[in-house]
């Protein structure tokens, strides 16, 4: 009797020990196919987008804006200029009133949108040579944040603390040093990712590192990773967290796009620590990563010149889903719809 008490305890531990390791875990798909419609045809580049219940919010190059209906309603899209500058809008955010929209370049120009887009106000500029903002978040309806890459020793952070209305760029000495020759990338406004008071941003280039805060970046952290980097256009280029915990990020070496291995990575603890997974297998560079809504954070879905890819059991494998090589961002809606954008376009995507 004593024997097989020992022997039950045995396998119940060892069971507990693989199912913590992922090795026995019981990962199911929650889809094998999509269909894609076409929202909007036009002569854009778009990696900016957010959902607004029934509408689809996006900017993109030649100053253009808007939003596309996905109920049947009337669609809107605006143009911003400033004075003769056409701007190009990587990064978007939205509060409950309004939307906030971000060029990269010098100078920068951050707009502030109301949703009914009859008001549109500049509410942050920056003028230099190294002005290049990549991403911007806001954590609630009062507190916002936009990152970019360094003009001096640190990354270039502004934040606001009243909904949008006015923005101040943090002082060095409250930031961490980067080191030489790390930035980020504008690629599909995935280098910030805010949950509650908690931040993460993103870097690449010759360092990519995760920069994170726990309140609302007072104070900050930075974690080494093991993706890809040391020249100027390799490192992460998109992440996304599905909790406090579960986080995955994946880029690669945008000189060498079909390259499939050092650019996809997870971390189970915050961002702390990473581990390279999924090597040499599914796609190469990728722009964008989001995790499936409702999936426990073991569903991701990535897009980039590979086309759309999809795994199901935490980026150990990956499934091609859809072979379009313009897309740059996407979005989910709920766990079987989402909104993606890229070149002259903007999809609809069912999974089945």
């Amino acid at each position: 009797m004593k024997k097989s008490l020992l022997l039950i305890l045995f396998t119940i531990i060892f069971s507990c020990k693989d199912k913590s390791n992922n090795e026995v875990a019981d990962y199911k798909p929650s889809f094998t196919s999509t269909t894609a419609d076409t929202l909007l045809s036009e002569e854009i580049s778009i990696r900016a987008l957010t959902i607004d219940g029934e509408k689809v919010w996006y900017a993109g190059s030649r100053g253009k804006y808007g939003w596309i209906s996905l109920n049947g309603g009337k669609n809107f899209s605006g143009v911003a200029v400033q004075d003769t500058l056409i701007p190009e809008f990587r990064a978007i955010a939205q509060t409950k009133t309004d939307v906030f929209i971000l060029n990269v370049g010098t100078p920068a120009l951050l707009y502030k949108i109301s949703k009914d887009g009859k008001r549109s106000k500049l509410v942050y500029t920056e003028n230099g040579e190294k002005v290049f903002y990549d991403s911007m978040q806001f954590s609630n309806d009062k507190d916002g944040i936009a990152m970019g890459d360094p003009t001096e020793g640190c990354l270039s952070v502004i934040v606001t603390n009243d909904g949008g209305d006015t923005w101040t760029k943090v002082h060095c000495d409250k930031l961490p040093k980067i080191a030489p020759g790390e930035a980020a990338f504008a690629a599909s406004n995935t280098n910030i990712i805010t949950k509650g008071d908690k931040i993460w941003m993103v870097s690449g280039g010759k360092k990519s590192r995760v920069f994170y805060s726990s309140d609302k970046g007072k104070n900050w952290e930075v974690y080494k990773t093991p993706i890809v980097q040391g020249s100027e256009m390799t490192g992460i280029f998109s992440a996304d967290f599905y909790n406090d915990t579960i986080g995955f990020a994946v880029g690669g070496d945008y000189e060498k796009l079909e390259k499939n291995s050092g650019n996809k990575m997870i971390t189970t603890n915050g961002g702390k620590n990473w581990e390279l997974i999924g090597e040499g297998t599914g796609f190469g560079y990728a722009s964008c990563v989001q995790f499936v809504p409702g999936s426990n954070g073991n569903e991701i879905v990535t897009i980039g010149p590979s086309g759309l890819y999809y795994s199901y059991n935490k980026g150990k494998d990956w499934e091609k889903l859809l072979d379009n090589k313009t897309l740059h961002t996407i979005r989910f809606i709920d766990a079987k719809t989402a909104i993606a954008a890229g070149q002259n376009k903007i999809i609809r995507l069912r999974f089945k």
